[in-house]
């Protein structure tokens, strides 16, 4: 009987290592969103396509018997999103729409595997408000502001919607809900601008993981920092890092090693293309990792402008 139950942990464990690199859906933790505070005039549509490129390996606990495991995740995107006006503030709402491929390899038992899934990640719905610094302006009188300190609010949901098997390992669903409530200051100061975000991530139980079990996972503190710089409208480039701790996972009452303690460091750059159209590059590094993907992440966003 401990003999099972010590493979069952090891499946678990190594399970859930493999999950955290292979889905896009248990991946927001790291992600590095530079202006998600800074104000809009009211009436503003943004449409966008992105495309994001993932790859590098995963660290997991020495004890499994896991080794080389690599991971690429390419994911496109629709995204769109709208400003209006709630009780007098700015506010804003959207929503992404995934659709990933999965290449995951890696020593099991010192026997390679590998395996590929693709199809529709979670989507997610971001609702933000600024409760100081940003009242609810039409275009005009957006334009006439002086730019000033901006404190914002949000919550991130994600639906369990994605593509997931329970016989399977390796998932690009999470098949559980994810909310993460957020607070972030957004500084102006001339051509330059502040950012720092801090934030948890919240998860259900998983009821349906491998094997028939339930997968319950603690929640993941993250911060954010950014520095940018304006050269001139739709002209910016700023510098990210993000820090996020937490997430250790339980698989029918027995707890898994898996806890994550891990940084990035990136950077981002807004381009014009023309009339209502931009460009959005970025690029991201794990800098350090205790458990969890040490991914490089190159990204491309088409984004169009309209007001209504």
């Amino acid at each position: 009987m401990n003999r099972l139950l010590r493979i069952s942990r090891i499946t678990w464990a190594g399970a859930g290592a493999l999950l955290i690199a292979a889905a896009p859906s248990s991946a927001p933790a790291q992600e590095l969103e530079p202006r998600a505070y800074s104000p809009s005039p009211l009436g503003v549509n943004f449409l966008g396509l992105s495309y994001l490129r993932s790859t590098g390996g995963v660290a997991v606990d020495p004890s499994l018997p896991l080794d080389n495991i690599e991971a690429e995740v390419n994911t496109a995107s629709l995204i769109y999103a709208r400003t209006f006006g709630l009780f007098g503030r700015s506010a804003s709402i959207g929503f992404v729409l995934p659709y990933s491929q999965a290449d995951v390899s890696g020593d099991v038992f010192k026997q390679q595997r590998a395996v590929t899934r693709s199809g529709l990640a979670d989507p997610r719905l971001r609702l933000a408000v600024n409760i100081f610094g940003g009242p609810a302006l039409d275009r005009k009188e957006f334009a006439a502001r002086e730019p000033t300190t901006t404190l914002g609010a949000s919550i991130v949901v994600v639906a369990p919607f994605g593509d997931y098997d329970p016989n399977r390992l390796i998932n690009l669903g999470s098949n559980r809900w994810a909310f993460k409530p957020e607070i972030g200051v957004y500084q102006p100061l001339g051509p330059w601008s502040l950012e720092l975000y801090t934030g948890a991530w919240f998860y259900t139980d998983n009821d349906e993981f491998l094997g028939g079990f339930r997968r319950e996972q603690e929640p993941i503190a993250t911060l954010q920092a950014h520095v940018g710089y304006t050269f001139r409208p739709k002209l910016w480039l700023a510098a990210d890092a993000t820090y996020y701790a937490g997430g250790r996972s339980t698989v029918n009452g027995v707890q898994n090693d898996d806890r994550q303690e891990n940084t990035r460091f990136g950077l981002t750059l807004s381009l014009p293309v023309a009339q209502g159209h931009s460009l959005k590059l970025n690029w991201s590094e794990g800098v350090t990792e205790r458990i969890g993907t040490s991914f490089t992440t190159f990204g491309v966003t088409w984004q169009y402008t309209w007001f209504d």
